[in-house]
């Protein structure tokens, strides 16, 4: 009788779906879904099969379900300690999920089982990296290296270590070699531009910067750098550029001031006023407009720029002076000494205020008013200004006489 059930039994184990090899062919199929119903199931027929739970782990992390992935590997873990491929595994996703440390801890255990790996060393490197700790990382990537030399990725990851730690000169040959092994890393050379800049070194970011015709945004800040450097006419086919691709208030106005550096203001005028009517409310850009009127004799266009910025932005020092001094171009006194009030009402009393002031009390013919101008210039200048100093030194000295015969 018992070796009847005994036959019965194993008859019926026999019978019994495959589950796990089941959700092997499902993973081959890539049908990731059906793999982990099917490892499910292998594991509630055996909870303690830690292949099982291997492989529903490896399905929940392809169906992008990172929490249970994660779960499952530690549960591999528990059921068999030092799982390399679990580790590896796990050590990978928490870093995927900002996870630095434990990440680290976990792909530390996977390089001391198998040190001439690539994804144990080169992902342990990317954690300690990912975890502030460029130092500990940048030896894992040059072991990385050395068994990898084509890895474009370990070459970035080094670069990035090294630039963490200041050392520049050593990071930009590894970007370089990052962008020569997969184009997918040429934009790291922008990375590297952008470090130049932040180091000072803006002449070793303008050569980079130049491989990227293509772009308008390295072209956009390629003519600014130009500019920078004095080369204003190199600068405008590069903005130029810009602004066609992908017009905006700022490489408009980068452009407008490289046509007027480079001795081409009636191209300035109009990209400005492109610019201002692009973005009204851009006041600066309107200060700017004011600039390159004044500075083209159009003193009457130039005030009322500087009008306007002073009504909609009546705290601008920098409104009120310009709108005096263009004021005082166009003769128009009694405006230009109101514009010099509220100036004053602002805090301004440099000397050059009150040498505009007596100028004009002087052309209105105020002698009185205008000599204490004077004389308050005089006693604030201090030698700074010895051409305007003589001027008024000498005007005073006529209007003491005016007064005295009064």
């Amino acid at each position: 009788m018992n070796m009847v059930i005994a036959a019965l039994l194993a008859l019926l184990l026999a019978q019994q779906p495959d589950y796990s090899a089941q959700g092997v062919e499902a993973l081959e199929k890539k049908e990731y879904a059906a793999a982990a119903a099917a490892f499910t199931k292998a594991i509630e027929a055996d909870p303690n099969d830690y292949a099982a739970h291997f492989h529903l782990a490896l399905a929940h992390s392809l169906l992008g379900d990172s929490a249970r992935a994660i779960a499952g590997y530690e549960r591999v873990l528990a059921l068999k300690p030092g799982l390399y491929e679990a580790e590896l595994n796990l050590g990978m996703l928490l870093l995927e999920q900002k996870q630095p440390e434990p990440a680290a801890a976990r792909l530390r255990a996977a390089v001391e089982k198998k040190p001439k790996e690539f994804r144990p060393v080169f992902y342990l490197a990317e954690a300690l990296l990912a975890g502030g700790q460029p130092a500990q990382a940048e030896p894992h990537y040059r072991t990385a290296l050395d068994l990898d030399a084509k890895s474009a990725a370990a070459e970035h990851g080094l670069a990035r270590a090294l630039a963490l730690q200041k050392r520049l000169d050593d990071a930009a040959p590894h970007i370089r070699k990052a962008a020569e092994l997969d184009t997918a890393y040429r934009d790291t050379l922008l990375e590297l531009a952008s470090m130049y800049e932040a180091d000072k070194r803006p002449a070793e970011a303008i050569p980079l910067y130049e491989q990227f015709p293509e772009n308008a945004a390295a072209r956009e800040r390629l003519g600014e750098l130009l500019i920078e450097a004095g080369r204003a006419a190199d600068a405008v086919p590069h903005l130029e550029a810009a602004v066609a691709a992908s017009p905006t208030p700022a490489n408009r106005l980068a452009l407008a001031t490289a046509y007027l550096r480079s001795k081409q203001p009636d191209k300035a005028v109009p990209v400005i006023e492109q610019a201002i009517a692009a973005a009204p409310e851009n006041l600066d850009l309107r200060l700017f407009y004011g600039r390159v009127l004044r500075d083209q004799k159009n003193f009457r266009g130039a005030a009322q720029v500087f009008w306007q910025v002073a009504q909609k932005r009546p705290e601008s020092r920098e409104a009120w002076s310009e709108l005096a001094a263009m004021l005082n171009a166009l003769e128009n006194f009694p405006q230009a000494l109101a514009a010099l009030d509220k100036l004053e009402a602002l805090g301004e009393s440099g000397a050059a205020i009150h040498y505009l002031r007596a100028i004009m009390l002087d052309r209105l013919q105020q002698p009185a008013p205008a000599l204490a101008s004077y004389e308050k210039f005089l006693g604030l200048s201090g030698g700074k200004h010895p051409d305007e100093e003589f001027k008024a030194r000498q005007r005073a000295r006529i209007l003491k006489k005016e007064l005295s015969k009064r």
